[in-house]
């Protein structure tokens, strides 16, 4: 396995702005640019390009609404690490994307459901056109029914998408969904590198990138010290030290956690906790975990399990499938 080709694609500053509403200063992106860069990890995501014109913003973050003006002055120099945004369809204005040789940005990758997947697919197209490096990741893969899925392949076989992606939204995801659909994306999308992003509800993170890593998977989504939404993603400093890729080098990633995220993690909450554990056992949704840790009844497991697990919640979700 360990001899594969794997390119490692962080997304803390994208991802882990969830957690903070993107307050991230300059300086920390800065640093992890360098840390990781350092690293030699190949990708770092820098955050969304969403527009704030189609997207509520408050306060938020300038991560969340990638401006290219502020991009250059952050990051003026560029290693060998691209930088990659991500994108929700409904939510990007095409006209704020430049084209490639003008954008401090060299991967666009294109977020959708099941069901949009043609929406998405028109958008890969037109960052293609732009002379972007693109990736369709389609999310909450554990409610997609089989044939869906096989519907969907085939126009994303005649597309020009880089790489598609295999999205565990909900963390409920273990080696036996990852073995069956590693096979399936690679016998139905030969030609089409493919990608992992898995999130750490049941502590299945890193196990299930290895896993899909060992047979082939090329793109390796990561965080530092693992933080992402809710229950986080697989943490960047594990598969820099597992993979043994004689390009990568840990103690960088050591410096950006001991520097910065320890004290983050003091301010703010991510990773495996129970109600997220819940959550992704349960095939749910993370939202309603995170609301819960928000209230007042934060630590009450047995209330939140009980309620998740009633008839009465049961044929809501059902219902809203």
């Amino acid at each position: 396995m360990r001899h594969h080709h794997h390119k490692i694609l962080d997304c803390t500053i994208r991802d882990g702005g969830l957690v903070n509403n993107w307050d991230f200063s300059v300086q920390f992106v800065k640093d992890m640019y360098k840390g990781l860069s350092e690293a030699g990890v190949e990708y770092m995501e820098i955050g969304y390009k969403n527009s704030a014109k189609l997207l509520k913003g408050g306060d938020s973050g300038p991560w969340r609404f990638l401006n290219e003006d502020f991009l250059k002055e952050v990051i003026p120099q560029k290693s060998e690490t691209k930088l990659s945004a991500l994108v929700d369809i409904g939510r990007v204005d095409e006209n704020d994307i430049l084209p490639r040789e003008h954008s401090q940005l060299d991967l666009i990758r294109v977020a959708c459901y099941i069901k949009d997947v043609d929406k998405g697919l028109e958008l890969v197209q037109k960052f293609h056109d732009m002379g972007y490096e693109t990736t369709l990741n389609i999310m909450a893969l554990t409610h997609v029914m089989d044939n869906e899925l096989t519907e969907a392949f085939e126009e994303i076989r005649q597309s020009p998408v880089d790489v598609v992606y295999i999205v565990d939204s909900y963390g409920s995801m273990d080696f036996k969904d990852i073995d069956y659909l590693v096979a399936k994306f690679q016998r139905l999308l030969p030609e089409k590198e493919l990608g992992l992003h898995m999130h750490n509800n049941m502590q299945m993170a890193f196990a299930n990138t290895i896993a899909g890593a060992a047979k082939g998977v090329t793109f390796l989504d990561s965080s530092v010290y693992g933080m992402g939404r809710a229950a986080g993603n697989c943490p960047t400093e594990l598969l820099v030290s597992y993979l043994k890729n004689p390009r990568y080098e840990v103690r960088p990633v050591l410096g950006i956690i001991e520097n910065h995220m320890v004290a983050m993690r003091e301010k703010w909450e991510w990773g495996y906790i129970i109600p997220y554990m819940v959550a992704g056992a349960l095939n749910e949704h993370p939202r309603i975990a995170m609301a819960l840790r928000a209230s007042e009844d934060k630590d009450k497991y047995v209330d939140f399990y009980d309620k998740l697990t009633s008839v009465e919640t049961t044929v809501t979700a059902q219902n809203k499938d």
